[in-house]
């Protein structure tokens, strides 16, 4: 069975530091090897010139991660991050980002995963990341 966007919602909120929760960030899709998130456009997460932060649209992609891996495995496990390499392609300026994270391998020990990083006004690439996981659970 298919873990429900609610479900994931309530690992977001239950899992994560509260400046991540302060992002705003919503499960807005699950599939069985990917999710997509939203991150809301807000001026706290803007820097000089007005383009949102690189540091909020990487930990965007980590929270992903985290929550494609559990929507595969049925339910939260603790696990941490071993990697995360980002590559920035354009600003985003007044607009909510989406994050699709896609699986590319899951192991009993071990997460691999993809995630693009969409401007959701223009659906232009603002960035592009890649990600491995240790699973401890």
């Amino acid at each position: 069975m298919t873990m429900t966007t609610a479900e994931a919602d309530k690992i977001l909120s239950a899992n994560f530091a509260p400046w991540v929760l302060d992002l705003g960030l919503s499960v807005q899709a699950l599939g069985e090897d990917r999710v997509v998130l939203r991150l809301p456009w807000s001026e706290r997460l803007a820097r000089e010139g007005g383009g949102l932060s690189g540091q909020a649209l990487m930990a965007a992609a980590d929270t992903a991660t985290v929550i494609a891996v559990s929507a595969a495995r049925g339910g939260f496990v603790p696990m941490t991050t071993v990697q995360q390499s980002t590559s920035f392609q354009r600003a985003v300026t007044g607009s909510d980002v989406l994050i699709e994270a896609v699986l590319t391998k899951l192991g009993r020990r071990m997460a691999f995963a993809d995630i693009t990083l969409t401007d959701a006004a223009s659906g232009a690439l603002a960035a592009r990341a890649s990600t491995v996981y240790a699973l401890m659970g």
